[in-house]
């Protein structure tokens, strides 16, 4: 009798300069993110210089959030139309002339122009919308997680732009530290034009933008993804740039104590992002959300308690940025396992978008509610909704979100 050959797993090979790609998206994220935080990171020398109140710098902190955010659901159907390398591009050229004009602001001590600066500076922020549809035409669904888990890393420059920015200024000065930061983008444009190549199965969709986001609007994955990233991204942005201001109020840090703190607490939501991404690939996506959600509500309630300074307060923070970083890497792994093919970048555009404006609203919050008078529990309002967010998300995740990312991701192989 004929003897029957047991049937085997093919594994796909890595594309040819998969790993490459990668890490230049990574790259380029990371200085957008630079960028998109260098108002932020500066906040205590507007305040000083400019006299502003915790109301107004809230508004000025909150602006290029407000437009990266919004920018975020036109760039990811164009990504899907015009291709990463060319969009990456756009968003690193097109972020140089806001940088210059923040310098100016700053240098006349203009509110006014350095708000105006912040506006344009959304467009750096627009830069997540880009990697996203890019890293996931470049790995199978299968590994989309680990993907967008790296990519998700070069938050970074969030990190990069708290622990340098205030000291660049103390040591080259307001303006030259701007003017570096225009020439990183710069070449970094240059970098990713002459070396940064689309995936090889990847094909430009036909569609015109408008059409396509209506098309994304309506699946029901994309406001279940929307709801959730707004959470946990929109409440990683939030800190990234309001922590600065909040350290400076409740526990007296100069700009660079409280820079090198925020980096900190970056860095730690970076390296968590990938290993959520990651374990989403491997027990899906949901059990990760979960248990971000969970800590956000925790530890929130205990940075709003106040902790002492540093031996106290450090490590909350810190596990409050890997529960925020978690949950990031878990929902975009979510997005990128869901998605209909061809419209990865309009579903990560639309998810990305909610993600920052989740991130816009509370620094204006923090800033309203903010009771300079009291002695201790400065910020209790704005923390406590942040708990009942995180605990809102949490039951709405476990009660109404069923699909998990594991047998989609199986289907689409």
């Amino acid at each position: 009798m004929p003897q029957t050959k047991p049937t085997t797993h093919v594994v796909q090979p890595p594309l040819k300069g998969q790993a490459l790609n990668l890490a230049l998206a990574t790259a380029a994220s990371v200085v957008g993110f630079w960028a998109w935080n260098v108002v932020a990171t500066l906040s205590t020398h507007y305040a000083k210089a400019m006299e502003l109140s915790a109301g107004t710098m809230g508004i000025l902190v909150a602006m290029p959030i407000f437009v990266g955010s919004l920018g975020r659901v036109v760039i990811g159907p164009m990504t899907d139309r015009f291709g990463g390398r060319a969009l990456f591009t756009l968003v690193l050229v097109a972020s140089i002339p806001p940088v210059l004009l923040v310098a100016l602001g700053g240098t006349l001590n203009s509110f006014v122009l350095v708000l105006v600066a912040g506006f344009l500076l959304g467009v750096a922020g627009t830069v997540f919308a880009v990697g996203i549809p890019f890293v996931s035409a470049w790995y199978p669904p299968a590994r989309r997680g680990f993907a967008t888990g790296v990519f998700g890393a070069g938050m970074v420059g969030t990190a990069l732009a708290a622990f340098l920015n205030p000291r660049l200024v103390k040591w080259i000065g307001y303006a030259p530290t701007h003017f570096l930061l225009a020439g990183v983008l710069a070449v970094m444009a240059v970098v990713v034009w002459c070396f940064m190549k689309n995936a090889p199965d990847w094909r430009p969709s036909q569609e015109p933008v408008l059409p396509e986001m209506l098309d994304a609007a309506k699946l029901a994955v994309t406001w279940k993804m929307c709801f959730l990233y707004a959470v946990v991204f929109g409440g990683f942005v939030s800190f990234a740039t309001y922590l600065p201001t909040y350290l400076r109020d409740v526990y007296a840090f100069d700009p660079s104590a409280a820079g090198a703190r925020t980096a900190g607490f970056a860095v730690a939501a970076v390296i968590a992002r990938p290993i959520g991404g990651v374990l989403a690939d491997k027990i899906g996506a949901k059990p990760v959300v979960l248990l971000s959600l969970a800590g956000v509500a925790v530890l929130g309630w205990l940075v709003a308690l106040q902790p002492a300074a540093d031996v106290q307060s450090g490590p909350v923070f810190l596990a409050l940025a890997a529960s925020l970083g978690l949950g990031t890497g878990g929902v975009f792994a979510w997005v990128g396992a869901l998605s209909p093919a061809g419209k990865v970048g309009s579903v990560s555009g639309i998810v990305s978008a909610a993600g920052g404006l989740g991130g816009y609203f509370p620094p204006l919050i923090m800033g309203w509610t903010y009771n300079p008078d009291a002695t201790h529990y400065k910020y209790a309002i704005g923390l406590s909704l942040l708990v009942a967010t995180a605990l809102i998300a949490l039951v709405v995740t476990l009660a109404f979100v069923r699909t998990t990312a594991r047998q989609p991701a199986a289907r689409s192989q």
